[in-house]
């Protein structure tokens, strides 16, 4: 007999479907539309993924937050909740007002569909008669479909899930999910679905605790979320529905004044009432007070947002959003984490208007410890932009290290020599023709100095003559390897910082230089599970390979340029960086400074960890040229660092065999200072095989013509140590070719007076084994690692304790 009565029960639901939709429409539809359907088992699942939550850990396990779930591009609040979570008097109340007869219909309301048949008849507006399963499937499993569209079709889909839906799920299922799953208004940077989102935004409360007053408000809201900007013109409705629901036998009287005269303070208004419950004023003085965060979290917002990010290009969106949710356990260090954001906010000496990024990494492992992306101002929230990982900016001289390390590994050293005095190139496009660099504020000391002295004053005359010498080709090349590509068509300019990237990556740039030479790209996961404990990823079962970019020796060679920065000359001298060090920890490093200025940067390293700042004003423009990025930057490195480095053992840099050091040449300009060279034995050390993989060229502006050839130039053969005409005695390794305006060549004519060449007199042998030929690059046939090292790159932190290895000795 049960059986028996509720087939009749779907059998009436079923037809009267079938003849409110109308007979001719049924049978020209009715199959198509029935094949259409989705899958109404789904519905359980789909409320329930889209309430998953993706917990997000620290590196030892503490909570960072949770990743808020998306429908498409926009970011809800959704935290499913069971019946027994929920004030019985928001049920009531939601029964009361959308739905009385919920439990005694099966999916359709004949009463309801009868009013609106009624009403059609009259000529008046229809409105209403949707029971709360047909909204539930409207909001469910037909809103990516139909995006809340009229229309008969959906409609009869509508009424068919339904009965499908009744017949499958328990009527406090149904609640349940309809509670879950209902949109209740905008919530600023995210939409509210669901009792709990709506009960945190509105009254900041749980949905256990919803008292009589604050159910009958979220349930008038539920028609039309619009109504929170008009809170005199709620009240009325409230009364309406506390009426019914003492008419439905859901509260009694008392209760019904008791709520009335609750003094109801939805966030956001002030509201003031009389004795009797009646409203008296009513303002809305901030309406954001309701809206919620679309990541919840207490700590790191813009390394979260960088999180998420990943998350979604490795796992894909409903991965991440869906399924249950996620567990991810990330490489953030609190302690740095908490260096990075005490030093921006300690940070006092910034340009008018500026803003800042800062970042951490471990350059033994790529792991991304720390990062901020905007100035932090006392407990207030940063903006969402994230300059550590989205600010593409000039880099300024910051690009000079990986300059002159590029140049050591073609065979030069730290004792080579460039011209400081004038110099243009030809350039289409460019000022009356040509490419004229110029130092600092023009300062320019007409010296031929050492590349050592040149990088420690950040001179840009000899940067683009070293640049021009091994080829922007091969520089390219490197930075390419670097994760810092140049932009297609930049030329000359690109060495002195005329290339755009993230602090990020150029913390990533200078690792090689600590860890031995090798590239690591910055990575923000350690492990990822799902809810169940399913591992999707594990970093210490799925190692990426890191690229090798220079060899151990070279990259010894290029750190201890950028240690020469911080520590050869101090400011009064003319150094730079001389703000970075900190306690006896050694530090290397290099500022930056882009035209304008616009850019003011400091990035360096040291035995354990390598950090960015970048400072500048967010929407771009200049800063005051009284402000230097020594003066601006280096303090705020020095700040984060000192705190992450506090309490660790002081480590040294690890030394890979076949260093050797002697005096810097002019010790009067650079007095005490001794220079890192390669030992002669370990010469194959230099990384010239550049070449590898290589693209075609790519006709870079200051030197060459885009395309076809132009009668005011000429192709010639230059001596790249000399920067002249190319003659019989040039070594051919020394020749290359470039295009030059003939009204021009007078200014490359030879030298009519050359000084006798070094190798004239010299020992053949012992200029072999020295590995130069009047001071020009030797031609090394093949790149070699010696079959003995040391292990180079060592973690200091997983290194012997202090007094158990020695650094070598100069």
């Amino acid at each position: 007999m049960i059986f028996l009565g509720r087939f009749l029960k779907f059998l009436t639901s079923f037809v009267l479907a079938a003849l409110v939709a109308g007979v001719g429409v049924a049978a020209t539809y009715g199959l198509k539309w029935t094949r259409e359907l989705p899958d109404y088992r789904e519905l359980d699942n789909l409320t329930r993924s889209l309430g998953a939550e993706t917990k997000v850990f620290a590196r030892d396990n503490t909570p960072l937050g949770s990743l808020i779930p998306r429908v498409g591009d926009q970011a809800i609040s959704r935290t499913i909740v069971t019946l027994n979570e929920i004030s019985p008097f928001m049920m009531a109340a939601l029964i009361s007002n959308e739905d009385r007869r919920f439990f005694e219909h099966y999916g359709l309301d004949p009463y309801g569909l009868g009013r609106q048949f009624q009403r059609a008849a009259r000529g008046d507006s229809v409105q209403g008669g949707s029971t709360l399963t047909n909204q539930l499937i409207k909001n469910t499993l037909l809103l990516d479909e139909y995006q809340q569209a009229r229309t008969a079709d959906r409609k009869f889909k509508e009424w068919m899930l339904s009965v499908q839906v009744e017949r499958f799920f328990t009527k406090e299922e149904i609640l349940q999910n309809y509670l879950n799953a209902i949109y209740w208004g905008d919530g600023g940077p995210v939409e509210l679905y669901g009792i709990y989102s709506a009960a945190q935004a509105y009254f900041r409360t749980t949905p256990k605790n919803l008292t009589l007053a604050q159910s009958a408000y979220l349930t008038v809201l539920v028609p039309r979320a619009g109504r929170y900007f008009d809170y005199k013109a709620t009240r009325p409705l409230m009364r309406v529905l506390l009426t019914r629901m003492v008419e439905d036998h859901w509260i009694t009287q008392a209760q019904m004044d008791a709520a009335w005269k609750e003094k109801l303070q939805p966030r956001g208004w002030q509201v003031t009432y009389d004795a009797s419950g009646a409203v008296t004023s009513a303002k809305l003085v901030d309406r954001t007070q309701k809206e919620l965060k679309a990541v919840t979290t207490v700590r790191a917002p813009h390394f979260m947002r960088q999180v998420e990010n990943e998350l979604v290009r490795r796992f894909g969106r409903e991965k991440v959003y869906g399924s249950g949710g996620l567990r991810v356990y990330t490489t953030l260090d609190p302690k740095a984490q908490n260096a990075v954001e005490t030093a921006s906010r300690e940070a006092s000496g910034l340009p008018p208007g500026a803003t800042l990024a800062a970042t951490i990494l471990n350059p033994y492992t790529g792991e991304v410890l720390g990062m901020i992306g905007q100035k932090l101002q006392g407990s207030k929230p940063p903006a969402d932009w994230n300059n550590a990982a989205q600010g593409q900016r000039q880099i300024g001289s910051t690009i000079k290290p990986l300059l002159y390390t590029t140049a050591l590994s073609t065979g030069l050293d730290q004792t080579h020599r460039e011209e400081d005095r004038p110099i243009t190139f030809p350039c289409v496009g460019c000022k009356d023709g040509v490419y004229a660099p110029q130092n600092f504020e023009g300062a320019t000391t007409y010296r031929n100095m050492t590349i050592r002295e040149a990088l420690d004053r950040s001179l840009n005359l000899v940067t683009v003559r070293l640049a021009d010498r091994i080829g922007l080709q091969t520089f390219f090349s490197k930075l390419r390897e670097l994760d810092v590509a140049p932009n297609d068509g930049t030329g000359l300019a690109a060495a002195l910082g005329a290339v755009e990237t993230t602090p990020i990556k150029m913390a990533a740039a200078y690792a090689p230089f600590v860890n031995g030479g090798l590239y690591r790209a910055p990575r923000y996961l350690s492990k990822v599970t799902t809810a169940r404990g399913e591992i999707l990823y594990d970093a210490s079962s799925e190692p990426v390979q890191p690229s090798r970019v220079w060899t151990p020796q070279i990259a010894w060679l290029g750190l201890d340029m950028i240690r020469g920065v911080v520590n050869d000359l101090t400011a009064a001298q003319g150094g730079l960086a001389e703000r970075a060090k900190f306690g006896e920890w050694p530090v290397a490093g290099k500022t930056g400074t882009s035209n304008g200025p616009k850019d003011f940067w400091f990035v360096g390293t040291t035995p354990l960890y390598t950090g960015s700042v970048w400072v500048g004003r967010q929407q771009g423009g200049e800063m005051p040229t009284y402000y230097f990025s020594g003066y601006v930057n280096a303090p705020i490195w020095r700040r984060m660092m000192e705190l992450a480095h506090a309490g660790q053992p002081v480590r040294q840099f690890s030394e890979p065999p076949g260093i050797q050091y002697v005096a810097a040449p002019d010790p009067q300009v650079l007095p005490g200072v001794k220079i890192a060279m390669l030992d002669p034995q370990y010469r194959d050390a230099a990384n010239t095989d550049l070449q590898t993989d290589v693209p075609a060229p790519v006709q870079y502006r200051e030197t060459d013509l885009a395309t076809g050839s132009d009668p005011r130039t000429a192709m010639v053969s230059l001596d790249r140590v000399t920067n002249r005409l190319a003659t019989e005695f040039t070594p051919p390794e020394n020749i290359v070719q470039r295009r030059i305006e003939i009204d021009a060549l007078p200014a490359y004519a030879p030298d009519p007076a050359p000084a006798p060449l070094k190798d004239e007199k010299a020992d053949p042998d012992a200029l072999k084994a020295a590995g130069v030929q009047g001071g020009a690059p030797v031609s090394i046939p093949s790149v070699t690692t010696p079959k003995t090292p040391l292990e180079p790159g060592t973690d200091p932190k997983t290194a012997p304790a202090p007094g158990t290895v020695q650094p070598a000795t100069p």
